[in-house]
């Protein structure tokens, strides 16, 4: 049986927009909040939901209206030290470690290799099942961290690709993970 897989990026926040580091309680701005109500999914809206613990990810499915169980597996990266913190508050030298190798991750946060083996392992077991559609609400670093596991990629390789919010990227599985598509977001996301 086939697995397919919508990765479904949450909407702006306010930290997403004042390019700080994500907190779990952070919201859905007003804009992002409007984008993600306007948003149609088509068939996608009625696969089975799974959603990041975070709040902006749980404000995101209810937006779209979605019935979606919480999933620890897709839960963001952790960015330890740093959560909620703006750039411009940071030590510079440390900000400079950081932007040089950012799948590192920052201090006492989860590296991206952590990501990508947390979600590595979900993606593995949902592989594991008699297929079905499934569509997950989460963040740019685990979307990243999806695809470098399905397509056997460095993880700092997906750094290059861009994953706005509400971006979708498309999944499926038969004998391995295939990329089917990638839309940048906002506008219609059937796969």
């Amino acid at each position: 049986m086939t697995v397919r897989l919508l990765l479904l990026c949450v909407g702006a926040t306010e930290a997403t927009r004042a390019a700080r580091f994500a907190a779990p309680d952070d919201a859905l701005d007003p804009a992002g909040l409007a984008k993600a109500r306007a948003l149609r999914l088509g068939a996608a809206a009625s696969w089975r939901g799974v959603v990041a613990p975070e709040r902006s990810a749980r404000e995101t499915a209810a937006a779209l209206g979605l019935a979606a169980a919480g999933e620890a597996a897709l839960a963001d990266q952790d960015a330890g030290a740093w959560r909620g913190r703006a750039l411009e508050t940071l030590p510079a030298a440390a900000v400079a470690a950081w932007i040089a190798a950012p799948e590192r991750g920052t201090p006492g946060g989860e590296s991206l290799e952590a990501v990508r083996a947390r979600v590595g392992t979900w993606l593995d077991a949902l592989a594991a099942t008699d297929g079905g559609r499934w569509l997950a609400v989460t963040h740019a670093a685990v979307i990243r961290a999806a695809l470098a596991h399905a397509l056997a990629l460095p993880v700092a390789a997906t750094l290059a690709i861009d994953v706005a919010p509400l971006a979708t990227v498309a999944l499926s599985f038969t004998d391995r993970w295939r990329l089917r598509e990638l839309r940048r977001g906002g506008g219609d996301s059937s796969p």
